[in-house]
């Protein structure tokens, strides 16, 4: 019995015989039900975030190169998987992940007004190069060397937020639900990556999600009562 690409078959056939799935069995269905959970939570992972900035009207204490770097990250990981023709389930969510983070950058582009030339240069840079990338028209050396250059363009993307935060003792418009499903989504996509027998890099950028997504989230928490404190006071 097949479902969505799922087979339940080996499940159904040990519970109508009374029988607990083997892990062998259990293992891989369990993983597949994940992986389309998370694309599918992914389709409003930034949401939250979008909604906020648009609220507020404003984009107090984010990082605008974080944010672009995370599009770039995106663009790159999305095209690996595409080009490795690895399962939907086990990527899926990247589609949804960029899709947003280009409307979330084109929203701080708006609330940066008047934008510079300098800053107009990166956005027309990456509309001219992100089709060839995720077309896979490129040497596939130079794919598999830009692949293994995303973990570190995804780490620096949260860097500077992680710093800001930091010398700001705050967090400003950062969303508390985009940045806890972040972390949960890179935790899940550990275990899932692994069982679709996914390249080590791929399980390896998952492993650094879970660290660096990890951090903003404690970010969050660490500082929010001391700005609610001061927030309480100002009234």
């Amino acid at each position: 019995m097949e479902i969505f690409g799922i087979d339940f078959s080996c499940a159904f056939g040990s519970l109508r015989d009374g029988k607990i799935p083997e892990k062998d069995c259990l293992l891989p269905l369990l993983s597949k039900l994940l992986g389309y959970a998370i694309v599918a939570a992914s389709t409003t992972v930034k949401l939250p975030q979008i909604m906020k900035i648009l609220k507020h009207n404003s984009i107090r204490g984010l990082s605008m190169v974080a944010f672009e770097l995370e599009v770039v990250g995106y663009t790159i990981a999305l095209a690996y998987c595409l080009h490795k023709g690895l399962p939907f389930s086990a990527y899926g969510e990247l589609a949804f992940l960029l899709i947003q983070a280009i409307i979330l950058v084109a929203i701080m582009y708006y609330f940066s007004q008047p934008m510079g030339i300098k800053m107009w240069i990166r956005p027309l840079i990456y509309c001219a190069v992100a089709p060839t990338i995720l077309a896979g028209q490129i040497d596939p050396v130079l794919f598999e060397a830009l692949y293994a250059s995303q973990h570190a363009i995804f780490f620096f993307a949260r860097v500077p937020q992680i710093w800001e935060n930091f010398q700001n003792k705050s967090t400003g418009e950062l969303s508390f639900l985009t940045s806890l499903m972040n972390s949960a989504g890179s935790m899940v996509r550990v275990f899932t990556s692994i069982q679709e027998k996914a390249p080590t890099s791929v399980v390896l950028g998952s492993v650094i999600g879970i660290v660096t997504n990890g951090t903003i989230l404690s970010q969050i928490i660490l500082y929010s009562k001391p700005q609610a404190a001061k927030e309480k006071k100002m009234k």
